[in-house]
């Protein structure tokens, strides 16, 4: 059974930083791709980052230059450390992992979800 557990929750003043994890558990971490999405109220579920189980990484153009996402493959946890936030970036953030990059930076779909975290950005 996949588990992806995202600890916590986050607020901060636009400027500010914050960085998510979620870890994984269930299994062999090197199998998989991972990424995380965001949605916010009133809209759809977006891609933000991913990390293909090869080590490369993409990200959506709005957050290029400001996010930057990880893993620790022995702890088995993902991270997005999240810089220069800005009110737009307020969402409930998810991370997500499956076989395939692709499948999740051109569809925006993954086989395991976690639950989610709140990330909120005051002005």
């Amino acid at each position: 059974q996949v588990q992806l557990t995202e600890p916590g929750e986050g607020s901060v003043q636009a400027g500010g930083s914050l960085r998510l994890s979620c870890v994984a558990s269930g299994y062999t971490v090197s199998c998989f791709s991972m990424g995380w999405f965001r949605q916010a109220p009133g809209k759809e579920r977006d891609g933000v980052a991913f990390i293909a189980s090869g080590g490369n990484v993409n990200y959506v153009d709005s957050v290029k230059g400001r996010f930057t996402v990880s893993q620790d493959k022995v702890k088995k946890t993902l991270y997005l450390q999240m810089n220069d936030l800005k009110p737009e970036d307020t969402a409930m953030y998810y991370c997500a992992a499956d076989s395939s990059v692709l499948r999740m930076v051109a569809g925006g779909k993954a086989d395991y979800w976690g639950q989610g975290t709140q990330v909120t950005v005051f002005s």
